[in-house]
Parts: C-alpha cells; structure tokens; sequence
C-alpha cells in the first residue's frame, strides 16, 4: 500500500502548553514490597508515568491487564515492578514474558537486573541468534523471570527445557508487533499451554482486531488502560529528500550524512541484504557504520547496537528490527532511505529520535 509523501513532511512546533500530568500515585504509595521500594528509589523513581500510575495497582490486585501505549511512554516498569513484588511474595511464582526482538528481550532483562540487585531473583533471556543449548542449561535452574521470542519459547517448549505447567503468569509486550512479524500462531500455542486461572498481562500500541480477538480469547475480564498516542508531527522535524529519475540514490545518502549535524544517524532500510549492503558501501565511503538484521548473529546484533549507543560508530543501518522497543539516547537524526510497508511502522521508526524532550529530524527518500 503507497504511502502519500505528504506524509512525510511535517515542521516541529513547540509542544503546546498541555495541563501536566498528576499522577494518582507517587512510587512510595503503591503496595510494594519494602526492598522492592527502595530498589525503584535507588534508580532514581519517584513519580509514575500514566502507564505506571495506572497499571501498577491493577497488576499488584492480580487483575489481568491491557495496556496501549506507545513505546517511551515507561510500560516496561508499568509491568516489571509489580511482577518483582509477586515474586518477592511468592517465591515459587515464575512469569514469562513475551517480546517481538531479541533486542527487546535483552533490554527488558538488563532493567529487571537493575531494579533486582541482591535480591536473588533469576532470569533467562530466550531468543535466536544465540546458543539454545546455553538457555538450556540455565533453564535447568530455578529462574522467575523467562523473557524470550515467541519462537524460541515455543522451541525450548518442544524441547521440554520450558514447562508451561509451571507458569501462571504471562505478559505480552509490543503484542502488535507481534502479530506483523508472523508469532501469531507461536503466541497462540504459548498461552493455550498455560495452565488457567493465569495472570496476563497485555501491552500493544494499537488495537486490531486479531488483537482483541487475542484478548477475548485468553483474558479474563481485563482493566484496559489507554494512554493517549503522542502525536510524532509535534515533535520532530520532518522531510522528504526527492530522489530523481536515474539518479544515484546513495550518493545522495553520502552527500546528506556528509552535512553538518548529522552526528548519530539511524538509516532504515527494508531487506536484511539491502541493509548489510548499505553499511559495507558507507564504510567504504569513509563513515564510521554498522547494520543489525535478522540475519545476524545475536552477539553482532549486540555488538553493532553497543558501538552506536556508545558513539563508536554514528551511522546505524538497520530493518525494522530496530523501529520498536529500543531506547537508543541522543539520535539526532532518523532517514527513512527504503519507505516502511505501512504508515504505522513509519511512525515507530521516526520515534527513534526526538527522545526525552529533545529536538528530532526524519528524512525520508522518495523515489
């Protein structure tokens, strides 16, 4: 489906003088465990984001919960801090967590172990692209948390390293993503295994109908939780670099990160080939790139990830692997160099930049 160009052009205005938030909450009055307590003061929390102030007491209660809110909006805590509490009660508690990256899942996992620090609280992170036989022997132990890819779980399951028996509590996060990526059957046989009454937990950014279907089918009388979208024209500058007849269109990339400014850029691309192939021309160009793809192993994902997050390299070509879920500081600039399937994964792609409160260009190629 052709996306208008026009929707690609948008000037930045100054956020409008919107009524702040008031949270019902402050992190001291929600029910939690004393050591959990301090753990989320020691990292610096003291007033929830909507998500949080709404869907932690629900959670705490045992409610199953759907929660859409759009990545950014602090749901990974909405839902890990009250989970901790569950298990910091209940130790024979175990709870799987399902994502759509491996990226996901390692980022979940590295907050889980900040905010469990000398707790004693252990975790599995169950995705490709990296030993199976490594996840299964640490799956031989006892672990509370297990954050995985809908297809590795459903591989370990096989595999009997992960008994679905022994967890009653499930979330899924990013769950329309999820779905575009092809898990719905892996998501489906997962939940299906579980034994009932269990607890989950439901997180999407939007709303389709398989996504309600999924609801209806495995949620029992669930709180919904809607946080309004953040409107992405408000925020970030947007532009559209035309691409003409014949042209060369990397060398029109080469001349655009060649400006000035263009200091941590993430470049989209729409196959893994085309993506790998972009990255080697603009190392070959002079530009400190690296690329992450599904069809890299797990470590060179992290590697490639790593070196861009710690400003070793400036320039990051990447499928949409990279458009959800990943919280990447200070990118200056996102360049749509292939056009996303959909208006909608454009929009996550873009929300890359313009992050915490910060200024934010996207430029997309139209050809």
């Amino acid at each position: 489906m052709r996306i208008d160009p026009s929707r690609f052009v948008n000037k930045a205005v100054a956020p409008a003088e919107a009524a702040p938030y008031r949270p019902a909450h402050a992190f001291d009055d929600f029910a939690l465990d004393d050591g959990l307590k301090l753990a989320v003061r020691t990292k610096g929390y003291r007033t929830p984001t909507p998500i949080q102030d709404k869907a932690i007491p629900e959670v705490l209660k045992g409610l199953d919960v759907v929660g859409i809110a759009q990545t950014g909006t602090g749901k990974t805590a909405a839902f890990l801090i009250p989970l901790i509490d569950k298990v910091r009660r209940d130790q024979t508690a175990q709870i799987l967590i399902l994502v759509p990256t491996r990226e996901l899942a390692q980022q979940i996992q590295r907050e889980l172990a900040e905010f469990t620090k000398g707790m004693r609280i252990f975790s599995v992170c169950c995705v490709g692209g990296t030993s199976i036989g490594a996840q299964i022997a640490a799956l031989r132990h006892r672990n509370q948390f297990v954050i995985g890819t809908p297809g590795r779980v459903k591989d370990l399951i096989q595999r009997k390293a992960v008994k679905l028996n022994d967890y009653r509590t499930i979330v899924l996060d990013e769950a329309d993503r999820m779905l575009d990526m092809g898990f719905i059957a892996d998501m489906r046989a997962i939940m299906a295994g579980m034994p009932t009454p269990r607890h989950t937990l439901f997180f999407s950014a939007t709303l389709s109908p398989e996504v309600e279907r999924l609801i209806k089918d495995f949620l029992r009388d669930p709180v919904r939780i809607r946080i309004a979208a953040r409107q992405t024209s408000e925020h970030i500058d947007q532009d559209v670099i035309r691409v003409p007849r014949g042209s060369d269109k990397l060398a029109l990339l080469r001349n655009v990160l060649s400006k000035p400014g263009f200091d941590k850029v993430l470049v989209f691309g729409r196959t893994k080939h085309g993506v790998e192939r972009l990255a080697k021309s603009l190392c070959g160009f002079g530009f400190k790139a690296e690329s992450i793809h599904g069809n890299k192993t797990q470590s060179s994902r992290q590697k490639a990830l790593s070196l861009f997050k710690q400003d070793h390299v400036n320039v990051l070509v990447a499928t949409d692997v990279a458009a959800r879920g990943l919280d990447i500081a200070g990118v200056s600039h996102v360049i749509n160099f292939d056009i996303p399937a959909t208006y909608e994964d454009y929009v996550h792609r873009i929300g890359r930049t313009g992050r915490a409160g910060k200024p934010g260009i996207a430029l997309t190629f139209v050809e």
